[in-house]
């Protein structure tokens, strides 16, 4: 028996592994066309082949079944012996008109925006800093604000994200029955929306960019009377006074001197009754695999951000004087950091 056999075996599953790494790119690329083209839109009746798919989206249909055939290797669409492509729970998600649909959040994480970056994430990692100023000629933020359709994708995709995890969020922590919930950064509002119809006796302050409130979705019949829409700068104030202060996926985006002047307003505004709820992923310890790992490479190389653990955000909220009172798992990739203001020594 050859003894070198088992190890060039191993060797070469390695070898297969890394190279499959190596292309995980085209993974993204494939997701991104099925996306865009709608391509699960035109499986919701049934099962299509390639070629009906390819008359529907005016695509080449010998192409277009290449990239499906890649993305059914993990399971987002499936072929048929007869060659027909069906719909599975993850392409599913990728329905414009689905409850959960994540089709905008895929278009959003495989655009230009975060993909060039990411090409240049060994010049990033040699700065030490990202180098997307280089590439689009202003700051993450500053570019979506000049190019309209950028930040139109951005915060639509943004808002796709958050349906899926919004609600788990909301149950995850026992709010108030009564009082006032301001959203920093809320965006579209999905989240407060979610909060606000779980807890019936709160009102809610959606706080963001007056561009980005212009596209809120709180103007429904059972919310009325219990929010208002209030532009502003974060980095400089939040409104006072409330109950609870919420930031889900803000603190992220910044290094953590962005951080601690985003925390600062929050504590200037709170009183030693407000709670603070910061909404990320808390990154485990060790080797294990978790998103926020993935997210985590995603804020360095677009934006100078980071994932954090629970000894960072400690850290973090000490310094800006808040004391981390607990960490609560949602059903979702994120969990709820709460924070209360440290109470001074005598």
């Amino acid at each position: 028996m050859d003894e070198a056999r088992p190890h060039r075996a191993a060797e070469d599953s390695l070898a297969a592994l890394l190279t499959e790494h190596a292309l995980g790119y085209l993974h993204s690329a494939a997701l991104r066309t099925a996306a865009r083209l709608g391509v699960a839109d035109h499986l919701t009746a049934g099962p299509r082949t390639a070629e009906e798919l390819a008359s529907l989206t005016g695509v080449s249909a010998p192409h277009l079944r290449r990239a499906l055939r890649l993305l059914a290797t993990r399971g987002v669409f499936a072929e048929d012996a007869t060659g027909a492509f069906r719909l599975t729970p993850a392409a599913s998600l990728l329905r414009s008109d689905g409850p959960s649909s994540l089709r905008t959040a895929v278009v959003m994480l495989t655009d230009e925006t975060f993909w060039k970056p990411a090409e240049r994430l060994e010049d990033t990692v040699r700065a030490g800093h990202t180098v997307f100023e280089e590439i689009f000629g202003a700051p993450f933020f500053e570019h979506l604000a000049r190019i309209p359709q950028a930040g139109e994708d951005f915060d639509t995709g943004m808002a796709g994200l958050s349906t899926s995890e919004d609600d788990a969020i909301a149950a995850a922590w026992a709010f108030p029955e009564r009082g006032t919930v301001v959203d920093i950064g809320g965006g579209r509002g999905g989240l407060l929306r979610r909060v606000l119809v779980r807890n019936p006796g709160l009102h809610g302050v959606l706080y963001d960019r007056e561009q980005v409130l212009r596209d809120h979705t709180l103007d429904e019949p059972e919310l009325a009377g219990r929010w208002q829409a209030c532009p502003g700068d974060f980095f400089a104030s939040v409104p006072s006074g409330a109950e609870v202060y919420l930031m889900k996926r803000i603190l992220h985006d910044w290094d953590d001197e962005g951080c601690l002047r985003i925390l600062r307003a929050c504590r200037a505004a709170m009183t030693t009754g407000s709670r603070l709820l910061v909404v990320d992923a808390v990154l485990p310890q060790g080797n294990e695999p978790h998103p926020g790992k993935i997210l985590d490479v995603l804020m360095m190389t677009s934006l100078d951000g980071r994932e954090r653990s629970a000894q960072e955000f400690h850290r973090l909220l000490s310094a800006a004087g808040l004391r981390l009172t607990r960490i609560l798992p949602t059903a979702s990739t994120l969990s709820v950091v709460e924070a209360v203001v440290e109470a001074k020594s005598s």
